[in-house]
């Protein structure tokens, strides 16, 4: 009796790993501003009405929207100027740009499908062609469409690991892979997101090497107990760097 409860075990986890790859397959689609390959399971409509529906409570993480008209003013008419002046106008995103009243943290980042934030202690730090570097590197993870990969991805694993613990309590094991390789794809969407950045920044007549400056402030904010590259899901600002040049040159031929 128990060899046979194994084995109805093994099956029916054999069935939940093989439909999570069917899945998969089936979910697969070319970036077209990447042309790369991705597992996505949200249409482009769904993903704006995700970051939509988490704008506000996002805000309201970091202290609110940080009230000077005139500061919101200049951060959306970079941004603007860096979607009308690209591909990015093509896209079927709605980019709306927010200035963050936080004064501690320095960081920007994206929601899907549009909508895009920096902090008051990043923005104060910038000038207007770092500033394009900061908002254009958020648009290419929205163009990326790096949280609707990932949001895909995740589901991947957890249906992987539930398969592996019904079929062979392997599912801790798998789970470990799983974040580590999820980690990884994460630096990799740093590195597009730079890459698309700095396309961006030329086609909106911004000086791309001052993304390489943001690189050197956000590794000068961290300090000296910055977190190894390979515990973060941000790439070492040097490595960024290295990158960033090899854009510059490729996109400027």
């Amino acid at each position: 009796m128990r060899g046979n409860r194994l084995k109805i075990r093994l099956l029916i986890g054999l069935a939940i790993v093989g439909f999570a790859f069917f899945k998969k397959c089936a979910s697969q689609e070319t970036n077209p501003y990447t042309n790369r390959v991705q597992t996505i399971n949200m249409t482009t409509d769904q993903e704006i009405q995700l970051g939509f529906a988490n704008r506000d409570a996002m805000a309201q993480q970091h202290g609110g929207l940080y009230p000077d008209a005139g500061a919101q003013a200049r951060v959306d008419m970079i941004g603007e100027r860096l979607v009308e002046m690209s591909m990015a106008k093509q896209s079927d995103y709605k980019f709306e740009f927010h200035l963050l009243a936080d004064n501690r943290a320095i960081n920007a980042f994206a929601l899907p499908g549009g909508q895009i934030f920096i902090t008051n202690a990043l923005y104060s730090k910038l000038d207007d062609d770092q500033l394009a570097g900061v908002l254009g590197h958020e648009i290419g993870h929205v163009l990326g469409r790096h949280s609707a990969e990932r949001i895909a991805e995740t589901d991947f694993w957890q249906t992987i690991s539930t398969g592996a613990s019904v079929g062979a309590d392997m599912g801790n094991m798998v789970g470990g892979y799983a974040q580590n390789t999820l980690l990884k794809n994460g630096r990799e969407d740093e590195l597009e997101s730079d890459e698309l950045g700095v396309l961006l920044m030329i086609n909106s007549g911004y000086e791309p090497e001052a993304m390489i400056e943001v690189m050197k402030i956000l590794k000068s904010a961290a300090g000296p107990n910055r977190v190894p590259e390979f515990q973060s899901t941000h790439p070492d600002p040097e490595n960024r760097i290295q990158r960033i040049k090899e854009a510059i040159a490729e996109y400027r031929q």
